[in-house]
């Protein structure tokens, strides 16, 4: 029987926006299932349908429905300040009952902008200027839920804008539409992506050889100090030892140039390495970035669901097999 395993996560750094944790005591199969879990499978709202009423604009209906789905929609529980799994509150749209539409598997948002009523009311450096229509003007018929005008707050005070820009209109110019956001997994369409940057890389096992290191001079070990171009070695003040630095889990990318190095420095080729770097195989650092629709935190939270199910389905798929 094969030996079981218990995954581990710990967390390195968590802010709404990103999250970093190391997965360990598992293998590459799951780290890699987990991943395409958060990238293509796990629930967000995004806007799926568009009904115009009049669009005066200079984008046509079709490019602004386009740019309309890729704003990223964000649920909050009303007991909850988090942007969370929408999967508790609504249903996918074809697995609802209702005919058309409902609360239960939709959301309403409505913007209604005219240039000539808005721009009386600007100040008098923007009246020249055309307005810029942006997330901000959508309004939903739902309390939790409402576009992700920002990431963060430092992006917010560096913006220009108020939210996400959908068109700039001029003197004469309207646009009026209602939109319906559905929930979805990015399967079926990127809008539903509630990622922007998922990955892993294998957490770096740096063994230095002390006996092997005893024999170089001090010159050498600042050679190859200066090797690595991650810059993931030192030399303790102390000890005058050679040392991984503190975060070289984080710098541990390339490590070609310390091998070349060390080879030059043996006296015999089939001597062991002064410092060797290799990849574990059961310990995984990963990195996920939110497009704003959900906190961080949350996506590996619902990444994890997902996976749990999907688990627990197969298992009694087998489970019928045998009872054939």
């Amino acid at each position: 029987m094969p030996h079981q395993r218990f995954p581990k996560i710990k967390i390195i750094s968590s802010a709404p926006q990103e999250i970093q944790f190391i997965l360990s005591d598992t293998d590459t199969s799951v780290a890699n299932a987990l991943r395409r879990i958060m990238i293509g499978e796990t629930p967000t709202l995004a806007i799926d349908l568009v009904e115009f009423h009049e669009n005066s604009t200079v984008l046509n209906d079709e490019y602004m429905a386009h740019r309309l789905g890729m704003i990223p929609i964000r649920y909050q529980a009303p007991d909850s300040f988090k942007g969370g799994d929408c999967n508790v509150a609504f249903l996918p749209h074809r697995e609802c009952v209702c005919y058309d539409r409902c609360p239960r598997c939709s959301v309403e948002f409505e913007l209604d902008v005219d240039f000539d009523q808005v721009n009386p009311t600007r100040a008098d450096d923007e009246v020249l200027a055309p307005l810029t229509v942006t997330s901000r003007d959508l309004k939903s018929n739902n309390e939790g839920v409402e576009p992700a005008h920002f990431l963060n707050q430092d992006e917010q005070d560096e913006s220009q804008d108020e939210g996400i820009a959908i068109v700039k209109m001029g003197p004469g110019q309207r646009l009026k539409f209602k939109a319906i956001a559905r929930m979805g997994i990015s399967k079926e369409h990127a809008k539903w992506c509630p990622v922007a940057v998922a990955t892993y890389r294998f957490w770096p096992v740096i063994t230095i050889n002390e006996e092997q290191c005893s024999t170089l001079t001090m010159e050498q070990k600042m050679e190859i100090v200066d090797c690595c171009s991650d810059r993931i070695l030192e030399i303790d003040e102390v000890t005058g030892n050679l040392q991984a630095v503190e975060n070289a889990h984080e710098l541990a990318t390339f490590t070609e140039d310390l091998k070349f190095t060390q080879n030059a420095m043996k006296k015999n080729p089939e001597d062991d390495d002064f410092v060797t770097v290799v990849q574990s195989t059961d310990r995984f650092l990963f990195s996920v970035e939110s497009t704003g629709a959900m906190d961080a935190d949350e996506i590996v939270l619902s990444a994890l669901r997902v996976l749990k199910e999907r688990l627990n389905y197969l298992a009694q798929e087998v489970d019928n097999l045998k009872d054939l």
